[in-house]
């Protein structure tokens, strides 16, 4: 499969300039909506909480840019949902919120820190990193997921080549707020340029039989993978990087594992340091459907179609517009969508890059199971989703594909079994 990286691999990043009105989803993490603190026609300011964590797992959000409260209103987000919005106009003015600087933090302010800062997983599934760094079981290795396999993106690429001290300072955050010692970054061997500047830093070793017979307490010890999608899974992960194998419809910590994301390492280092709350990102914009491809930081709530016209708008033959990676985000029918915290891309196809060849019946050739890294049948997920059987696509194992897309990749009849699989788990939730 070709990564198609190379349109924005050596593309420095770039900020993306104040627009005049940002859409702030309350619903943009795994979890319950935040609730708003703010109420129509209030000032705000960057990085102020404007919607707070309404449970547990909830997170808290903040205000993108300086400006005023316009309403409060229900728009849909890339999967086609209607969230309530806040609908804040900006108004050029340079005031920023901050939390006050941490120094020498123990675990538990990290993890409040953490929980402030309204801090989310950043690779796609945005679950509440506070929850995430008190595991209920017991583990001892972090794994920092920097293979970044989706094709085209790039934005966890050059924060490491670009932030490199401050990701690793966020990487050894995460590990003293969890108590653990043992710590991996595992990267796919397409990114030589970051692969570099991790290892030139103290405290980084490759691993490499020489180099983890000297290993000190604490190095942090860099796993060069195979490119091949989709290495960046979760469960694939954690057996690349320590040999541990995840059980079905087990979480990482089962095997004393807590897998995070270069993003969300970054955004601990910012939040505890600096105090920073979560209101901006990165993400790549690419495809030959762009004209100008780029990795920008952006700030939360921003509309697509301003991030387009930054990158010079869309070519004649674009045909498909796509939020996140081509594997497992979403297509979009259109630019009136705002950026999340879990936005890692965006972007603009040409009929050269993408399918619009209709499905046609499965004619049970088998290759999507042969290549599910699950081990699941989903060409019967498919089938029962079709017929409207919710119980046995649940049989054949729809909640626990991960949606990485190799089965619809290999599907000669271009059948749409990712959206089947996320049909079958909202039907499942609904019926529970």
């Amino acid at each position: 499969m070709p990564d198609n990286k190379d349109l924005t691999a050596t593309v420095a990043i770039e900020q993306m300039p104040i627009v005049t009105d940002y859409y702030v989803p309350l619903s943009q993490h795994i979890g319950k909506p935040a609730q708003p603190v703010v109420n129509v026609g209030d000032r705000v300011i960057e990085g102020q909480l404007i919607a707070e964590a309404s449970a547990f797992v909830s997170a808290n959000i903040h205000s993108p840019v300086c400006g005023e409260v316009a309403e409060i209103v229900k728009r849909k987000n890339a999967q086609g949902v209607a969230v309530d919005c806040i609908h804040i106009k900006s108004n050029g003015e340079q005031d920023k919120f901050t939390l006050p600087p941490l120094t020498d933090p123990t675990p538990e302010q990290i993890v409040e820190r953490v929980r402030e800062a309204g801090i989310v997983g950043m690779g796609g599934a945005g679950f509440p990193t506070a929850v995430k760094l008190q595991p209920q079981d017991p583990v001892d290795t972090l794994i920092i997921n920097a293979a970044e396999c989706e094709p085209y993106l790039n934005c966890d690429n050059r924060l490491m080549i670009e932030r490199t001290e401050q990701f690793l300072a966020g990487v050894r955050l995460i590990a003293k707020a969890i108590n653990v010692s043992n710590i991996y970054i595992g990267i796919e061997d397409n990114k030589p340029e970051a692969y570099a500047a991790l290892l030139a830093q103290d405290g980084v070793i490759p691993d490499t039989k020489e180099a983890l017979q000297s290993r000190k307490e604490g190095d942090i010890v860099v796993v060069l993978l195979k490119k091949k999608y989709p290495q960046g899974a979760e469960k694939t992960i954690i057996k690349a990087c320590v040999g541990r194998e995840v059980p079905i419809g087990g979480l990482p910590a089962a095997v004393g594992c807590i897998v995070d994301n270069v993003g969300t390492a970054y955004a601990v280092w910012d939040a505890v340091v600096n105090g920073t709350t979560l209101h901006k990102r990165l993400m790549t914009v690419s495809g030959r459907g762009i004209r100008n491809p780029k990795n920008i930081e952006v700030a939360i709530g921003t509309p697509l179609s301003q991030i387009v016209e930054l990158c010079g708008g869309l070519t004649d033959d674009a045909v498909k517009l796509v939020s996140g990676g081509p594997m497992m985000g979403y297509s979009l029918i259109n630019l009136d969508v705002a950026t999340t915290k879990t936005d890692s891309g965006l972007l603009a196809l040409t009929d050269k890059e993408a399918s619009t060849v209709l499905p046609t019946p499965c004619i049970n050739c088998g290759r999507c199971a042969s290549v599910c890294p699950m081990r699941l049948m989903p060409m019967y997920i498919d089938f029962y989703t079709t017929v409207g059987d919710t119980e046995n696509a649940v049989k054949y194992g729809a909640l626990n594909c991960f949606e990485c897309g190799t089965c619809a990749y290999v599907c000669p009849a271009k059948r749409p079994i990712v959206q089947s699989v996320r049909l079958t788990k909202i039907k499942a939730k609904e019926k529970k």
